[in-house]
């Protein structure tokens, strides 16, 4: 039989600790531990528990990266809460000027965003129009949409955004607002009339969108040209208040409910179709993520168990990271 020196030409590294940045096919003994552990790369993607938000909610909307987010509004409330995150840990940071839920944002990071729309019962009307923007520091009021409304999918940058479905005063809306970084101006509509549905993308110009009510759970799939949306292949599962990361032909959608249940679903789509892949580890739904994430790092937050909200943080880890394997005997 070859030796490991054989087959890949040196020795079994003796080290004290694992390396920092181990390349796939590396094999190494740690003399701290006493184990024998290599370096692989993951066949298909997989969640797994980061630290928690400090509090508890649901029906917000989150932008930003798997290393760089935000998390703003929701319930209980309805909160004018703002947490930022690091890539490790959630800091709360200055609250929005009008608490709300059922809002949408946009963002490619934790120093620049925007938030709209939205519902907040305390004031009148219910349904909002009120954009905020976000300069890493503090929140401050900009123009209105053009349609006040809650339960709104966003997607974008500060400065390039769009705001698509919701409801308004009566029944769900197709109704898409493009944002120029000064003003909101309606564009064309949806296919599909729809609320509580999820979107990605990292500019107003390229978007998908989907799931969603209308008011029964929907698997419509529609992708954003900058002019017209197009209806394209639908997700496996229909589901409303889920999220999503990615662009309009590499995404993740995972979480929602089929009333009244919470769902760990998770599904990547390729441009062309949807495929099922690995679930999250938790049931949730009206839960929230970084659109700007990719179907290669993402992340999932906040949302309701069915009981109760909750404040978890699930990372995802796409098909070909590096995964360090401890080898065994048995």
């Amino acid at each position: 039989m070859a030796t490991y020196k054989e087959i890949r030409g040196t020795n079994i590294e003796v080290l004290s600790s694992d390396p920092s940045n181990p390349v796939e096919g590396q094999v190494w003994f740690n003399s701290t531990s006493n184990v024998l552990k290599g370096q692989a790369a993951t066949t298909v993607g997989a969640w797994s528990s980061g630290n928690a938000m400090n509090t508890a909610r649901q029906s917000g909307y989150g932008l930003g990266s798997y290393t760089s987010a935000l998390m703003v509004g929701g319930v209980p409330g309805p909160a004018a809460l703002t947490e930022s995150y690091n890539g490790s840990s959630w800091t709360e940071v200055n609250d929005l000027s009008l608490g709300r839920q059922g809002l949408g944002a946009a963002g490619a990071s934790n120093t620049s965003g925007l938030a709209f729309g939205g519902y907040a019962p305390s004031g009148s009307p219910n349904f909002r129009g009120e954009t905020e923007s976000w300069n890493g520091t503090n929140w401050t009021e900009v123009n209105d949409l053009t349609t006040d409304r809650q339960a709104v999918a966003g997607c974008g940058i500060q400065t390039g955004a769009l705001v698509f479905a919701g409801v308004g005063t009566g029944s769900p809306l197709a109704i898409t607002e493009s944002w120029n970084g000064t003003n909101w101006t309606e564009v064309n509509d949806l296919n599909s009339v729809g609320r509580n549905r999820a979107g990605t993308g990292a500019s107003n110009t390229a978007s998908l969108c989907f799931g969603g009510s209308a008011p029964g759970a929907m698997a419509q799939t529609e992708t954003w040209n900058g002019t017209n949306w197009t209806e394209v292949a639908d997700l496996n599962t229909a589901r409303q208040q889920l999220a999503g990361a990615g662009t309009n032909t590499d995404a993740l959608a995972f979480g929602g409910e089929i009333s009244p249940g919470k769902l760990k679903i998770t599904e990547l789509w390729n441009g062309t179709s949807w495929t099922e892949t690995t679930d999250l580890s938790s049931i949730v739904g009206a839960n929230a993520g970084p659109q700007s994430g990719t179907t290669s790092n993402a992340l999932n937050f906040s949302g309701n168990n069915g009981t109760a909200s909750v404040a978890i943080t699930e990372i995802w880890t796409g098909a070909g990271a590096g995964l360090t394997r401890t080898f065994t005997d048995s």
